[in-house]
């Protein structure tokens, strides 16, 4: 499988999007995002499964990877383009005995020697955050626009950014080492939803042709 992680992430949220899920999402894809992350950690895991399965194939339609949050077994199931997993989550390494080569992401927070040992293990992507005020998670403990600059010189894996992402902030954080921007809240809190992860996307490329490889 060809794991092309780069460009806008989006992160579905059942507060802002409730039963507009699959609406809203269509609009965040006719915008440019290149990965969705299906997150869901209320509803019963029949209504989980049937969301994921109906957002696996709007996806894989529109070239969107699809990943599954802290649910291997829901991955699995609506053959998922792999999972993001959290610090208390499941392991690493039991993740990728079941998932074999499909895309596996970790949450690092603010502490490289975390992403340094998930680079180890074989993880395909690392997510740093919060770096700015989150309305999704308040609560989040802060991460410094520093870590992304040491992850850079010391990760040869994507790096993701997270946590109060905006078109404000966008630049600020590609220009420090991420290569990917997760965003809920600046795209599905949008009065606009296409037009706002279109000013996202612009940004990104706008920086990467500028860059001289």
């Amino acid at each position: 499988m060809n794991k092309k992680l780069k460009g806008l992430y989006a992160i579905t949220d059942t507060t802002l999007m409730g039963e507009n899920l699959f609406s809203m999402t269509e609009q965040a894809i006719s915008g440019g995002i290149s990965i969705l992350q299906y997150r869901n950690k209320t509803a019963p895991i029949s209504q989980q499964e049937l969301e994921a399965r109906e957002l696996a194939t709007l996806c894989k339609k529109n070239n969107v990877l699809f990943l599954i949050n802290d649910n291997i077994e829901l991955a699995i199931k609506v053959n998922a383009d792999g999972v993001h997993l959290g610090q208390s989550d499941t392991s690493l390494q039991q993740a990728r005995k079941q998932l074999g080569d499909k895309i596996i992401g970790v949450t690092c927070h603010n502490d490289i020697q975390l992403a340094q040992l998930a680079q180890q293990q074989g993880a395909d992507y690392v997510a740093f955050g919060r770096f700015y005020a989150s309305q999704t998670k308040p609560d989040a403990a802060p991460a410094e626009l520093a870590i992304l600059t040491e992850a850079k010189k010391n990760l040869t894996i994507p790096i993701v950014a997270i946590g109060g992402v905006t078109v404000d902030t966008a630049a600020i954080l590609i220009n420090q080492g991420a290569d990917i921007l997760a965003v809920i809240q600046g795209i599905f809190g949008s009065a606009n939803i296409t037009t706002a992860t279109q000013q996202f996307v612009e940004i990104m490329r706008s920086i990467d042709r500028q860059r001289v490889y």
